[in-house]
């Protein structure tokens, strides 16, 4: 079971399966909003900063695709869990290289779609497809830089900004989270 204060998003056109994800998520979160359509998901995404987005591939203008450009843009990245009849093999991996935690076909089982953004939450995603693909690309101390820039910016995105916050988030001290930030230029 996911712990409550979670903000969830779900994008779904299909109004009963929609309404029938808002009621079994409800429960589980601190706020929950729900839309139908890229344009919807573009407008809530900057002010309700979603810790999970339950995302259908396909939508009436535009795919998943669109919404996770939208989602790039947010300062802490959800955990996102994308849904789908007709997803392509090749759409479910570009999703997962996009950072799309789980892929579940529909019809959805809620039993299932709880138990996996509970298991998500509960493990760190797989970082070594992506260091892997960056060899012979760029070299290990490029990769760490990255690596260290994009980990302290989402822990202040994810405190709101505070650097105790991020510290205890990236489980480091204060005065090492200061020194990574002198070393980081914004």
């Amino acid at each position: 079971m996911l712990d409550p204060m979670k903000r969830i998003l779900i994008v779904e056109d299909d109004a009963s399966l929609r309404r029938a994800l808002s009621a079994a998520l409800t429960p589980l979160a601190s706020a929950l909003t729900a839309c139908a359509t890229v344009a919807a998901a573009r407008s809530e995404l900057p002010g309700f900063q979603p810790d999970i987005v339950v995302l259908d591939v396909s939508l009436p203008d535009g795919d998943a695709f669109d919404v996770l450009d939208a989602i790039d843009a947010l300062a802490a990245m959800p955990l996102v869990l994308a849904v789908s009849g007709q997803a392509t093999p090749d759409q479910t991996f570009r999703l997962a290289q996009r950072g799309v935690r789980a892929f579940l076909p529909k019809p959805l089982d809620l039993a299932t779609l709880e138990r996996t953004l509970g298991d998500l939450r509960a493990r760190a995603p797989n970082l070594v497809p992506h260091v892997r693909a960056a060899v012979g690309h760029a070299p290990v101390h490029a990769v760490e830089k990255v690596v260290r820039r994009t980990m302290v910016a989402e822990a202040l995105g994810r405190s709101h900004g505070s650097k105790n916050g991020a510290a205890k988030i990236l489980h480091v001290s204060r005065q090492l989270l200061q020194h990574m930030l002198r070393g980081t230029p914004s």
